[in-house]
């Protein structure tokens, strides 16, 4: 990766070289032309429009455009709106039956699509800020259209060909057809809905995205087919959160600051699944009031194909890098389970992040703990050779503040007005957590809810809409103009005063910035519902 976006040569480019070099000269666009920060911010903004109206129209213009044999209508204009922004902005919220809502070219050409292009954004945003740390008084911080396409042709879409297939080998169908009658044992008649699901299964969980073909997203058995599909998938989710981290180290050409990145982001994906594995496996109190056998934990939601430590892995990893669970299963889990997978969102997702998003948020907070720990001992804060100034701070700040201005205002609007107070599926403190992971969840592009919330509402559909976009692009901006602050400063030379930031003492300082920072946002408010809920199941009181 880091050979790619540098522009060497690679395995593949003998044969995707050539229709790289054909799609600059359709466009205009001069790959050797380099761009500020502000250009480069405003051609992802209008990148990110021109994809928003692209689908917004797709959806709208559902009932007339081809490859529709169920004969589908049109989206309603508030849920076309909420679907357009979370595929633009790599969030994939889905509250739509997605077997019963859109036609297969929506599916197609609409969502599989978009999974490709908004990650190869959030890739350009992260690689314009490895380049900060990679330049010295540079102006530019590459060019965004580079960055896109050879993100989208060297990257995603191989990985996600090879992917599709192999998930067409272990039983996720791929086709054109989009039902199958069946007899069931009963002797009943069934209809069955297909479709091309291997390939948007691929490139949902290659790219982070989440908003899976059906429904019920991995917890259908055509996505998800088996232990081993299951397995596969985990492992897309994952695979290029951490080569992103391993080509930050080589593109600055220190290889052990990713590695010190890429420990601080294990440390806390191990911490939250042993939390989510250690709720769900233990006995829950209103089943064995019942008199239930409740010795294998809890088994509420989980499939016989997948244990406690298959289902706590995926929530973990769909939490951890912003793909997004089953909603299914996320109902399901017990009440400190549910705050784990909440917490995650509430960290901006970064153990080990989304593709791209992850590896920038977390340089973000490390820019912090950087010039907090230079503060503490007296000297001019720096990272990585580049020195951090008010400027650098004040657009973290920004940044870092976006999520919680947009959870907590949302939240306390919605525990207010009837419209969303009918959409609970649950009173009381799992009431309260249903809303605030709802908007936990769009702000930080992930996808996930509690299934007990029917956030297909008007309400809902613009309000998470607004904090899926705002958490995307009003993070992203400050962002690159971080990288473009940045790239222009020289480069410090490492002296016997430089705090060394590929160290286990900086990295545990950097875990207790994220946990503090995490905290001082939003436990007080974010830990009420599920802490109280906690208190109540340990009694054997159910909600």
């Amino acid at each position: 990766m880091a050979d790619v976006f540098e522009g060497r040569r690679t395995l593949l480019s003998p044969v995707l070289r050539p229709v790289e070099c054909g799609f600059y000269r359709l466009a205009g666009i001069d790959e050797t032309a380099e761009q500020e920060w502000l250009g480069y911010a405003l051609s992802m903004a209008l990148f990110t429009a021109l994809c928003f109206g692209a689908l917004y129209a797709i959806l709208r213009l559902q009932h007339l455009l081809p490859l529709n044999p169920q004969g589908f209508p049109a989206v309603s204009p508030d849920l076309a709106f909420n679907i357009a922004i979370s595929f633009i902005t790599n969030a994939n919220w889905q509250v739509y039956g997605g077997e019963t809502t859109l036609s297969t070219f929506s599916q197609m050409a609409g969502l599989t699509t978009q999974n490709m292009l908004d990650s190869a954004v959030a890739i350009g945003i992260a690689l314009a800020l490895c380049r900060a740390f990679q330049r010295h008084q540079s102006p530019t911080v590459g060019n965004f259209w580079v960055d896109v396409t050879r993100a989208t042709l060297y990257v995603l879409l191989p990985l996600s060909c090879v992917v599709a297939l192999a998930f067409v080998a272990l039983g996720s169908p791929q086709t054109l057809q989009a039902s199958i009658d069946v007899t069931t044992l009963e002797g009943a008649k069934q209809t069955i809905a297909l479709g091309p699901i291997a390939s948007q299964e691929a490139i949902k969980l290659i790219g982070d995205n989440g908003g899976g073909y059906f429904s019920a997203n991995s917890a259908h058995p055509f996505e998800n087919p088996n232990a081993w599909s299951n397995l596969l998938q985990n492992w897309s989710q994952l695979v290029l959160p951490v080569a992103l981290v391993f080509a930050f180290g080589r593109l600055i050409g220190d290889a052990r600051q990713g590695r010190a990145l890429l420990i601080t982001m294990g440390i806390l994906f191990a911490v939250g699944l042993v939390m989510i594995y250690g709720a769900e496996t233990r006995p829950s109190p209103i089943f064995s009031a019942l008199g239930v056998d409740v010795s294998a934990g809890n088994l509420e939601g989980k499939e016989l194909r997948f244990s406690q430590g298959a289902s706590a892995l995926f929530v973990q990893a769909t939490t951890g890098t912003g793909t997004g669970a089953s909603n299914a299963v996320l109902e399901s889990m017990t009440p400190i389970a549910g705050m784990a997978a909440m917490f995650n969102l509430m960290m901006g997702c970064l153990s080990p992040g989304g593709v791209g998003t992850g590896l920038y948020s977390l340089l973000l907070l490390a820019l912090i703990a950087a010039f907090l720990s230079g503060l503490m001992v007296g000297r001019t804060p720096d990272f990585l050779g580049k020195k951090i100034a008010v400027r650098e701070m004040r657009l973290a700040l920004f940044a870092l503040l976006v999520a919680p201005v947009l959870i907590l205002g949302f939240s306390g609007a919605s525990v207010l007005l009837k419209t969303a107070l009918d959409s609970l599926g649950a009173s009381g403190p799992h009431g309260l957590s249903e809303i605030v992971y709802a908007y936990a969840s769009s702000a930080a592009d992930n996808g996930s809810s509690f299934a007990g919330l029917n956030a297909n509402t008007p309400w809902f559909n613009v309000t998470t809409g607004v904090a899926m976009l705002l958490g995307r692009l009003a993070h992203a901006i400050p962002i690159l103009a971080i990288a473009g602050s940045l790239a222009i400063k020289k480069k410090v030379p490492a002296s016997p005063g430089t705090l060394p930031t590929d160290s286990p003492l900086f990295v545990t300082f950097l875990l207790g910035v994220i946990l503090i920072v995490t905290l001082l946002q939003f436990f007080p408010v974010v830990a009420l519902g599920p802490i109280v809920e906690h208190f109540f199941w340990l009694r054997g009181s159910g909600f």
